[in-house]
């Protein structure tokens, strides 16, 4: 243990023995006395962000390169509110995170000043483990278990609310760090019943999420399929993928309801191991919301909560899949001929010039639809889409991914709609001189609302309304990402082809520090 002076130091000391070394933050006024511990206290490096889902998107990239959570420093329940998108995001991703959140001294909360909230109230629904420390003396105890909390297997959300009189109050003592919750055993139940579906001849499905997407649980649970003779299959969007040439290959089921529909409708029985049974992203009339037949089998061998790698370990075992199942040749990209860009020529270009080992952070939204196809044998490379659905992670996410792993280059595939909710990151990464290159698919437009303006059923025929059409259309006035990107440190450019593109991403590349390029369509 050790002698410090206040219930802030005592959780500083404490994040820093729980190897938490990487903190996003926005602080105000109650958090104070815990910044200004951050920086007595040799501990987590401090990354500031201008909006809190900056900060807590930024959490989340970096947690899921670094594969250990970062923590978040957050003002009041309305800051916790600025970041509880991509908190939900996280969450949905399994991403593990330490949200910090300052409050009023406790005997302040009675006089309802400006920015008394029910901070944990709101924090609970986007939060797996939530606390309000009582006083500095318990302080460094809760935080100890707020990050146990969040190691859980394959990630929790932990939001520890700390009152103003916690962190400066005396406080003597750190607290040592706690061991996480194993993961959920392999139940030999679930085991014997889904080796009993991969051999009893049915049209079989094995589906794989969550860590079992890395490279080499991912290489095993092909082998199991390929021996088995089922489809492998990953859910739509996914925390982190690791794709490109000789990776084995996963196919995702489709984000449109008719093509997911028209995939499974033959399947007889379906293993889900780190991941859940397919469901629609949206309700649509007269559409149902599993995307698996009617009478579908349907084996939960691991669970979100299970050790999905060891359970593909004990199937490949059982159902004697034990050499390595080959992975399919494909031709590498190439360079695609001049032409004015479009959404598919972008992608093209992309992985084509994508390095080894990159990070590709994707919320394209309606512009990646096709990327799987292009990158499927590009340079080996870590995927990251966005899982909760809550547009404006790009950028955050792509920050928090290039501090978790300064050798690795990320390219951050960006719909313009959404960069806008979270476009401060740029100048994080402009202050921190961090090698993401941005590429925003400059559509003008909402394209994913206009999509599903059809597709819902809101709208026949392909005719927009004037009052819809502007509820969905950017151009009037036009953004201009050059101008934005500059304004906050970020060298920009824009290109209207693929030989302008394919330059300036190459450019980018060679470059040290960020760069934007908006690409128009």
């Amino acid at each position: 243990m050790t002698e410090l002076n206040n219930g802030a130091e005592t959780l500083v000391r404490t994040l820093t023995d729980s190897r938490i070394d990487m903190c996003f933050t926005n602080p105000g006024t109650s958090e104070m006395h815990l910044v200004a511990a951050l920086d007595r206290i040799d501990g987590p490096r401090c990354v500031l962000g201008l909006f809190e889902g900056v900060v807590t998107g930024a959490a989340d990239g970096y947690a899921r390169m670094a594969d250990k959570p970062a923590a978040t420093l957050l003002h009041c329940g309305p800051g916790l509110a600025n970041g509880l998108a991509n908190i939900h995001n996280a969450r949905k991703a399994g991403t593990p995170m330490v949200n910090l959140i300052g409050d009023h001294a406790t005997w302040h909360v009675e006089h309802n000043a400006p920015l008394t909230a029910d901070v944990v109230g709101l924090a609970a629904p986007m939060s797996d483990w939530v606390r309000l420390t009582p006083d500095a003396a318990s302080l460094a105890q809760d935080a100890a278990e707020a990050v146990a909390a969040a190691n859980a297997y394959n990630g929790k959300i932990a939001s520890l609310v700390v009152p103003g009189n916690a962190a400066w109050d005396t406080a003597s003592e750190s607290a040592q760090a706690m061991r996480s919750t194993p993961p959920v055993a392999v139940d030999p139940t679930a085991l014997n019943e889904a080796v009993n579906c991969l051999r009893n001849g049915k049209r079989s499905v094995l589906i794989v999420g969550g860590n079992c997407l890395r490279e080499q649980p991912l290489a095993q649970a092909y082998t199991i399929a390929t021996h088995c003779g089922a489809n492998l299959l990953a859910p739509t969007s996914n925390a982190r993928t690791s794709r490109g040439h000789g990776r084995a290959p996963v196919t995702p089921v489709p984000y449109p309801v008719h093509q997911a529909l028209e995939m499974l409708a033959e399947v007889e029985q379906v293993v889900l191991v780190c991941a859940d049974a397919p469901v629609g992203f949206f309700a649509y009339p007269d559409t149902p919301s599993s995307m698996l037949p009617p009478g579908c089998h349907v084996v939960q061998l691991a669970s979100q909560d299970g050790d999905g790698p060891a359970a593909l370990a004990a199937l490949a075992d059982a159902v004697g899949a034990t050499d390595p199942a080959a992975v399919p040749k494909l031709t590498a990209p190439i360079k695609p001929i001049d032409a004015s860009l479009t959404p598919s020529l972008i992608n093209a270009v992309v992985a084509y010039r994508i390095p080894e080992q990159a990070v590709l952070v994707d919320e394209a939204i309606t512009g990646g639809r096709d990327l799987l196809d292009f990158t499927a044998a590009a340079a080996p490379h870590e995927h990251l889409q966005i899982v909760g659905g809550s547009i404006g992670i790009g950028p955050p996410l792509a920050t928090g991914a290039a501090l978790a792993d300064a050798e690795r280059r990320v390219i951050a595939l960006q719909a313009d709609g959404s960069a806008m909710y979270t476009l401060q990151a740029l100048w994080t990464q402009a202050r921190e001189q961090l090698n993401v290159t941005t590429i925003v698919y400059a559509n003008r437009a909402y394209g994913i609302l206009q999509y599903e303006l059809r597709n819902v059923g809101a709208q026949s025929g392909d005719q927009i309304g004037e009052v819809a059409r502007n509820m969905m259309a950017l151009d009037n006035p036009e953004l201009n990402f050059v101008q934005l990107a500059t304004g906050m440190g970020v060298p920009a450019s824009r290109v209207h082809t693929v030989n302008e593109l394919d330059r300036a991403l190459c450019a980018a590349l060679a470059a040290d520090g960020p760069v934007l390029i908006e690409a128009v369509l």
